[in-house]
């Protein structure tokens, strides 16, 4: 529970969050083991510095270096390594994934789009027959999420599902994708 002060009256506010992944709150030790290594990397470079020699002609050779710009990109590093993980395990707020109510069937649809589709024993040809009932078919289900994938001897995903049916279309429309061998 955190409190906001607000013109001196104290507001409680409820902070929760899930997460989806919590498997991965254990890398947040490698935070730690990053820091051990980065405080053994500063000790050898003074034994480093101190085998050198003469101190001024370390200094010298050393002039651009900057302990405090090397220790800023340490935290730095270690700030984003920090961020990555919190997205790696998946923050969410509880309930508002819930909310959505969603009807329909996720619908997969596998199309040939090797040479032999072009043939015109029927008009105009077989891929635009096939292109023109895949359209017919995202008309007649407004409400389901669609995937489209291409095929010509290997099969690979051109849209994974998704409720985006104009995308669809629009990969549909793609001549010169669909008259290609992927």
């Amino acid at each position: 529970m955190a409190y906001y002060l607000s013109n001196q009256l104290i507001i409680p506010i409820k902070l929760t969050l899930q997460f989806q992944n919590k498997d991965f709150v254990l890398l947040f030790a490698a935070i730690g083991i990053l820091v051990l290594l980065f405080l053994a990397l500063l000790q050898w470079k003074r034994k480093v510095k101190k085998r050198m020699g003469d101190e001024r002609l370390v200094k010298v050779l050393t002039v651009g270096y900057s302990p405090v710009k090397f220790a800023v990109k340490f935290i730095c590093i270690c700030i984003a390594f920090a961020f990555g993980i919190v997205a790696v395990m998946n923050p969410r707020k509880p309930g508002a994934s819930d909310s959505t109510i969603r009807k329909g069937i996720d619908v997969a649809i596998a199309l040939d789009v090797s040479k032999s589709m072009l043939a015109t024993d029927l008009q105009p040809s077989r891929l635009e027959r096939a292109r023109q009932f895949i359209g017919k078919l995202m008309t007649e289900m407004p409400n389901d999420r669609i995937a489209l994938v291409l095929f010509a001897g290997k099969a690979y995903l051109q849209m994974p599902l998704t409720v985006d049916h104009g995308a669809v279309r629009m990969q549909c429309r793609n001549k010169a994708l669909l008259s290609a061998k992927p």
